[in-house]
């Protein structure tokens, strides 16, 4: 038997075993083949390929300009590298808010042009009727709540979502109606720890944190951020695992004064 044969993907109906068994889930954005194969094989549980392409490898201020093509050229990409995680690729902005048939229809071209495995969106009660139309082509769905980045002009802000007791719980609601609408997971993003806890209390489907505290069943960074490649970005919730940007720079220097001071190529560097 092969090593590919012998790997066991993960499932949606795996990641809720593991929720019930207590077991965290891991998660990462990737956007191209080669960070893939690298996080997949670190035996990370999760790949969402995230509109976040639309700041990390496009240069956008905003994750609204990234486009369904886009978003499908970054999930084929993925998809190609992955053997074991899960892969999730999100619907951008203007793809199934407001229309549901058209929701539909982006959905359908993700999972038919980059065969990842489910869908990602934002909203709760506003976008149901998108989630339902969906889930009933069979494409597994992941839910959005809290800081929304495809609302950030609406917001006005990036700052913590759902500490008022309203909106706190506006989002509890969104999240058992995401769950009854059967959806199989939610990212809660830059929400109280204390809520977020209470979301994953309260629904049986594994809730993901970014800066939504401990109590989750499960974290996600954008990859380029936990890297240390991108050094803009520094919330309270960032942890930075490396500091690829200063080695990066470092590497590519020596590269540059090897060619100048001709030391690069070698006598063994040529043919």
């Amino acid at each position: 038997m092969s090593v590919h044969n012998e790997i066991r993907r993960v499932t949606t109906h795996r990641l809720s075993e593991m929720k019930l068994r207590g077991e965290k889930i891991a998660m990462l954005t990737a956007y191209d083949y080669s960070m893939a194969q690298l996080v997949d094989e670190a035996g990370i549980d999760i790949i969402l390929v995230g509109d976040s392409a639309s700041n990390v490898m496009a240069g956008h201020t905003t994750t609204l300009p990234i486009t369904l093509n886009e978003m499908i050229y970054h999930g084929a990409s993925v998809v190609r590298a992955v053997n074991r995680a899960l892969v999730v690729v999100d619907l951008p902005f203007g793809t199934y808010q407001g229309n549901s048939r058209e929701a539909l229809h982006s959905a359908i071209r993700i999972m038919k042009e980059t065969a990842a495995d489910a869908v990602k969106l934002e909203g709760g009660e506003e976008v149901l009727e998108s989630v339902k139309r969906i889930l009933s082509a069979g494409i597994p769905v992941m839910g959005h709540l809290g800081l929304m980045p495809q609302s950030i002009h609406k917001f006005g802000t990036y700052t913590v979502r759902a500490k008022e007791e309203a909106e706190a719980e506006k989002l509890l609601k969104d999240s058992k109606l995401l769950e009854e609408a059967g959806c199989f997971g939610i990212v809660l993003e830059k929400i109280p720890a204390s809520l977020g806890e209470q979301v994953a209390r309260e629904v049986r489907i594994p809730v993901i944190g970014i800066g939504a505290g401990g109590g989750v069943d499960g974290q996600v960074l954008v990859l380029h951020d936990m890297l240390g490649i991108t050094q803009q970005f520094s919330p309270r919730f960032l942890r930075r695992y490396h500091n690829l940007a200063a080695e990066i720079k470092g590497a590519v220097g020596n590269y540059i004064n090897d060619v100048k001071s001709t030391d690069f190529p070698n006598e063994k560097e040529q043919y």
